[in-house]
């Protein structure tokens, strides 16, 4: 019933685009999120609510993994454009895209976090921390497929940069072709702008420019979201690792706990023997004493009668 629930939500979430400037966003593809962000739902077994909500993230992981391969489909149009009507178009597209992920992944975060926080002692600690591993595995795979993309068309766009430079300049030294492709402190802009002044492609040096200027805005984007990526990628390493203190903190505490449960015991056997060989020692000393008062009822008897002997009746 809970997953047809799931797949009812996620068909509604395709057939509907959330706005970017809401950060709302995973509470509308996910009602079952309680308000106070944990994401459990309503229902009364705690563990059935914990399963619930890890598979509504593990749904939304594959949401996030989606986003992905479509940031990667934009970069690659944007590398191919034609004219300017179609590069701006897909910049625009690619930035919404960017932003939706955005707030995807760091929502992704957040819930993960509230999911690991009932996993302590208890007889289901175990299997909570092997689901919580899961879901944290798949989703910090995706953070880092998400970084090996932006690397890779960061990469491009700067070779495309790099072109568009020596179109403008063939004989460019390599100083200042990276110059241009790093744009350090605006100091590129400057050599691509004396450049352009010394070319005889007038025409072909202005939309290389324009195309560099663009180029330039793509890259620093890409290293807005890497950094942004970097610190998540970075969070869910320390949470793994803060949540692995815990857990061996919980064995080691049971372990102890199961040892000074084990030195009771102990402790109560020979308290027990103890009490037993008390009781049978007083036992043995009631059964004493009534003997030695028997005896000493008996010589008392016997010492009355040999000194006061019985008489004998005479006859008459």
């Amino acid at each position: 019933m809970g997953r047809d629930r799931l797949a009812a939500l996620r068909a509604q979430r395709q057939n509907a685009t959330p706005d970017p400037g809401q950060g709302d966003y995973e509470m509308q593809a996910h009602p079952s999120i309680s308000a106070n962000g944990t994401g459990h739902g309503t229902g009364t077994d705690p563990l059935s609510a914990f399963y619930a909500e890890a598979t509504a993230i593990q749904d939304s992981i594959q949401d996030f993994d989606d986003n992905v391969t479509r940031v990667a489909e934009f970069h690659s149009r944007s590398l191919n454009a034609l004219d300017d009507a179609a590069t701006q178009a897909n910049a625009t597209q690619l930035e919404h895209l960017t932003d939706e992920t955005r707030q995807l992944s760091n929502s992704l975060a957040n819930r993960i976090r509230a999911l690991e926080k009932p996993a302590g002692a208890g007889p289901d600690a175990q299997i909570r921390k092997n689901r919580i591993d899961v879901v944290r595995t798949k989703f910090m795979a995706t953070l880092q497929r998400y970084q090996d993309v932006e690397r890779q068309y960061r990469q491009q766009y700067r070779q495309r940069v790099e072109r568009q430079f020596k179109i403008v300049k063939p004989d460019a030294t390599p100083d200042e072709v990276a110059a241009v492709v790093n744009d350090d402190q605006g100091g590129g802009s400057q050599i691509f702008a004396q450049a352009l002044t010394s070319s005889n492609r007038y025409g072909d040096s202005r939309a290389a420019y324009r195309e560099v200027q663009e180029r330039h805005q793509d890259i620093r984007r890409i290293e807005q979201t890497l950094g942004e990526l970097a610190q998540l990628f970075n969070d869910m390493a320390t949470l793994l690792g803060e949540q692995e203190e815990k857990i061996d903190a919980i064995e080691t505490a049971a372990a102890g706990v199961a040892h000074d449960t084990e030195g009771g015991q102990k402790h109560t056997e020979v308290a027990v023997k103890h009490a037993r060989s008390a009781r049978r020692k007083r036992w043995i000393c009631f059964w004493l004493t009534i003997i030695i008062i028997l005896a000493a009822v008996g010589i008392g008897v016997g010492v009355y009668f040999s000194q006061h002997p019985p008489k004998s009746s005479s006859s008459g």
